[in-house]
């Protein structure tokens, strides 16, 4: 574990930004924002405390990069408003609910086992296309744009870009979690091509990666309860269907920080 650096008596200041992945919905404690389901206990506090960073944290559950910049909710302020000249960390995980990534995997629940049903990844990639993959494509000028302004707004900020986890081991789990195998690699495929844009995008743009998938191997919703980063569609700690749960928030947390103190490790 990394000790508390000299950030503290400088005021280094972090703003965390980002969508449920960061947020941490239902994990304890939530943050009296209801609006947001975000916990005390996600990878930007986790991060924090490591770094011994003061932390305004702005990441809210449901969040698209469109809310960076207007008031999701109709009520809550712009994301970016939370930069400064002052900053000197940004960290964000954006993206998943662009493409509408949580709502595709539910849509592949199987309650029955094969042929009874039907295929999600045969539904998405019907015609030759493959539904998802466009969608992740589209968003390349949306990251960049968000990047530039993180940058126009926090000139003197680290800026992480932190991708999503692995969720599924190859072939998934069936029964234990009602995705087909075919329909558990696709989803995880499409998250796994998420994280690849988002690398891609983060290093044309002069911003660090931090790579969850390799981290959270292992650690999927298939996990035994005690090893899992993820929790599955029945969630077994406090934490969202198919989101961090408070195991995950801690292992993520470090490995920011760790990419924090040592940039291109």
């Amino acid at each position: 574990m990394l000790a508390p650096t000299a950030h503290a008596a400088d005021g280094y200041e972090y703003v965390a930004m980002g969508d449920s992945a960061a947020a941490g919905p239902l994990i304890p404690n939530q943050d009296p924002n209801l609006l947001c389901f975000r916990s005390e206990m996600n990878y930007p506090q986790v991060a924090a405390a490591l770094l011994g960073a003061e932390l305004t944290d702005v990441t809210c559950s449901g969040a698209k990069i469109d809310d960076f910049s207007g008031r999701q909710h109709g009520i809550l302020p712009p994301q970016y408003d939370a930069l400064s000249r002052r900053t000197d960390l940004v960290t964000v995980t954006i993206g998943g609910n662009d493409v509408e990534l949580v709502q595709a995997a539910v849509s592949c629940l199987n309650l029955l086992p094969e042929p009874v049903g039907e295929s999600c990844a045969d539904r998405f990639t019907a015609g030759g296309r493959d539904e998802l993959a466009e969608r992740i494509d589209a968003l390349v000028p949306k990251v960049d744009g968000m990047l530039a302004e993180i940058r126009d707004r926090a000139p003197n900020a680290e800026v992480v870009v932190v991708g999503y986890g692995t969720y599924l081991r190859p072939g998934g789990c069936y029964p234990m979690q009602p995705l087909w195998a075919r329909d558990a690699d696709y989803v995880q495929s499409s998250v796994d091509k998420l994280s690849a844009v988002l690398r891609e995008r983060a290093e044309a743009n002069g911003a660090e990666f931090v790579d969850l998938g390799p981290v959270s191997e292992g650690h999927d919703i298939c996990a035994a309860p005690q090893d899992k980063y993820f929790e599955g569609i029945v969630p077994t700690s406090e934490a969202a269907p198919l989101h961090p749960n408070a195991r995950g928030m801690a292992a993520f947390g470090r490995v920011v920080a760790d990419r924090v103190s040592n940039p291109g490790a």
